[in-house]
């Protein structure tokens, strides 16, 4: 069956999850304001740069995930999804993954932000499949760590062939959409890579090298 992975932040969201979850810590409180907001915009710059170093990065995103206890984090994430993620949900985005369901083919998110964060975004969205950088869990707590490789540049093709190898598929015929020149290595790789709203890095590649180019923003 063919696979139609999705990019989410700027892709399928009008906006970055990831980034807005910073914002929504400082604007609850949860986290010290000035400094941490200049962090969050720090490293964002460095992602839409291409500079970011992604384990310095996640050593920063997730330490408010191991300060809190389980309970507070979800009813948190709760508010979240209705202030920040919703306003950012596109009716285009739907109609793109309607018409792929109606094709019969297996639909997957493939993000740099971590699982605590999208995985009620990928419900949202009715899509079952999501990789995810892992945020180390023990003990029913988050350690502030990354499990495993985080599914970012280069990592989300290591990630996607150990998805494939476990669930014994090929990439053949397949689509990824992304909005991002951090995501090259990935669409480098599918049948039918889709240039969305793309940075100017990846417009430009897109371009030169006649991948389809779209918007979703209407």
């Amino acid at each position: 069956m063919t696979l139609a992975i999705f990019d989410l932040d700027n892709t399928l969201l009008a906006g970055d999850s990831d980034h807005a979850w910073g914002e929504f810590l400082v604007e609850e409180g949860i986290v010290d304001a000035e400094e941490y907001r200049l962090a969050n915009d720090r490293f964002y710059q460095e992602y839409l740069n291409g500079e970011l170093d992604i384990l310095h990065y996640l050593g920063f995103a997730l330490q408010p995930l191991a300060s809190h206890n389980m309970e507070e984090l979800l009813a948190w994430r709760e508010a979240f999804m209705e202030k920040k993620v919703r306003p950012m949900m596109q009716a285009t985005a739907n109609t793109l993954l309607d018409s792929h369901r109606e094709q019969g083919h297996t639909l997957m998110i493939i993000t740099a932000t971590n699982r605590f964060v999208t995985e009620p975004i990928a419900e949202a969205l009715g899509i079952e499949h999501l990789i995810a950088t892992e945020p180390e869990l023990v003990n029913g707590r988050y350690t502030g760590e990354v499990a495993g490789t985080p599914s970012f540049q280069d990592g989300k093709v290591t990630r996607l062939d150990d998805w494939l190898s476990a669930h014994n598929r090929t990439l053949e015929g397949a689509w990824f959409y992304s909005d991002s020149h951090n995501d090259l290595p990935l669409l480098k790789k599918v049948d039918n890579p889709v240039a969305v709203d793309p940075d100017p890095t990846l417009e430009q590649f897109a371009r030169d090298n006649g991948w389809k180019v779209m918007s979703l923003r209407g």
